[in-house]
């Protein structure tokens, strides 16, 4: 079996791990600015001075030229604010005071990160001693045995990121998708070129996903062009240096804002749009959107946002768009409101390309069970809709949380391909091709149980007669072997003086 996604992170472990003893009485929501924060100040500083480095052997004395920075993406890093000013003051009680005078000091240099890096580390009830011990930690990170600065930083940060997921449970849902279920929306997907949009883009994991996915196709990420918004201005500030620590350029709004009621990329149509939704979202302001646009497949219940992001993203669709997002299962049946009609009026549009049923526990969040909805305004196979059940997938990597494997994820990528191709075939119990007419004898329901089936039990071989004479034969010497051991059991107790009535 392929190794699970979160295998290869022996260093990446062994930072949080060091970095999580010196957590204290914080909060893991506190503590999440204060790690985060120092990797990336960690990250523009390394950056930083192997480019001044590089300057000052040129000799020609650009080293305090702005531009020579901005023109390669590299955030330009004033002294005052250098990692080796805030290392120096590790151990003193001024620290807090050096690193938020550092994010001060960046942001002012830097327009992009204007009010985006955390500037409470100075705060009473942070530990200062502890904090100094955090940033002795990533001072003593020696980067070139692990690879280049943005990539361990990076991994590094998306690590801490699905630690804090953890540690937060429920609150985490806001900020964090489990790397797994990107990685699948993006291999099903491929986006290669083209605009890219996550409309609730949480800590911005589609986008890095995204950008790996080109890397590893020996693309080039500057054919992407990224969009997203937030409505948490805490998740909106983590996305944004999520991103900039992978040298990803987005254009995430200039502030959180709701998606609904203030849409920050109106005009957007985007060709791969990639989703994690807030499950079951409901007093999300339905009363006062009742004539708005996107619902042009019908108006969403007051009571659950599912169809209310569907159609916000079918809106937001370029001719050629793809669409790939999680959405709790019930909306594969719900007839709640108008879900039952919007469903079947999408459906009816030929917009549905695929479900996937995914299985439980893959959300350090939740235990809803999800699916995978893809659609496209360009559907190479018209009137059909291909059905997985995955539920079967993944490997228990904690006793509460599962993973896709690396073959999982393939697995569902290819029967994707396949089903393009037009050379897909039905496998019981695991995926079918449905036609709209088929689709509409389940009266629009899209639960892909009801299509695949149930797989077939492989014959053993041993007749039906032969098999039952033989376990009920076996069954009797368990039957015996219970009675004999009851009776030792009284015997023992009656030795001691008690008896079973």
């Amino acid at each position: 079996m392929a190794k699970t996604n979160t295998a290869d992170i022996g260093f990446e472990k062994e930072i949080w791990k060091a970095a999580d003893l010196l957590r204290g009485n914080l909060d893991a929501s506190e503590y999440k600015s204060v790690v985060l924060g120092l990797i990336f100040l960690k990250y523009i500083s390394d950056r930083f001075e192997a480019k001044y480095n590089a300057l000052v052997a040129e000799g020609d004395g650009f080293e305090e030229d702005k531009d020579e920075y901005t023109s390669e993406n590299i955030f330009f890093v004033p002294q005052e604010a250098r990692w080796s000013v805030v290392a120096e003051a590790a151990h003193t009680p001024e620290v807090g005071t050096v690193v938020d005078n550092a994010m001060r000091l960046i942001e002012k240099e830097n327009v992009r990160l204007k009010g985006i890096l955390p500037k409470n580390f100075a705060r009473p009830e942070l530990d200062k001693r502890r904090l100094g011990d955090v940033v002795d930690l990533f001072t003593n990170i020696q980067m070139k045995e692990h690879g280049d600065t943005k990539d361990i930083l990076g991994r590094t940060y998306e690590y801490c990121l699905s630690k804090f997921a953890e540690a937060e449970g429920k609150l985490a849902g806001e900020f964090y998708t489990p790397a797994c279920i990107v990685r699948t929306l993006v291999e099903v997907l491929q986006p290669y070129s083209g605009r890219v949009y996550d409309p609730c883009c949480g800590s911005g994991g589609m986008f890095v996903q995204s950008a790996k996915f080109i890397e590893r196709h020996q693309g080039n990420i500057n054919n992407i062009s990224v969009f997203g918004q937030d409505s948490n201005p805490t998740t909106w500030k983590m996305a944004q240096m999520n991103l900039a620590i992978r040298g990803i350029e987005a254009d995430l709004g200039k502030f959180a804002a709701d998606t609904f009621f203030n849409d920050l990329h109106p005009t957007l149509k985007a060709d791969f749009i990639l989703a994690n939704p807030p499950f079951n979202l409901s007093d999300w302001g339905a009363d006062k959107l009742q004539d708005d646009v996107r619902w042009k497949y019908g108006i969403p219940p007051a009571g659950n946002a599912n169809f209310a992001w569907l159609q916000h993203m079918i809106h937001h669709l370029s001719p050629r768009g793809r669409i790939g997002m999680v959405l709790a299962n019930g909306s594969l049946s719900s007839q709640t409101g108008s879900e039952g009609t919007i469903r079947e009026n999408i459906i009816k549009a030929d917009l549905v390309e695929g479900i996937v049923a995914m299985p439980s526990q893959l959300f350090y969040t939740t235990g809803i069970p999800v699916s995978l909805w893809f659609l496209n305004r360009a559907k190479k196979q018209t009137g059909k809709i291909l059905f997985v059940d995955a539920r079967n997938m993944g490997t228990m990597v904690t006793r509460k949380l599962r993973e896709l494997s690396e073959d999982d994820i393939m697995k569902i990528a290819k029967t994707f391909e396949d089903f393009e191709a037009g050379t897909q075939e039905n496998e019981k119990g695991y995926c079918a091709v449905a036609t709209l007419e088929d689709v509409a004898k389940q009266d629009y329901i899209l639960t892909p149980g009801r299509y695949v089936g149930i797989a077939e039990v492989e014959d053993d071989g041993e007749p039906f007669q032969e098999k039952m004479e033989r376990l009920t034969s076996e069954l009797s010497d368990m039957f015996v072997q219970s009675h004999q051991l009851e009776d030792e059991i009284r015997k023992q107790l009656r030795s001691i003086g008690f008896i079973i009535k």
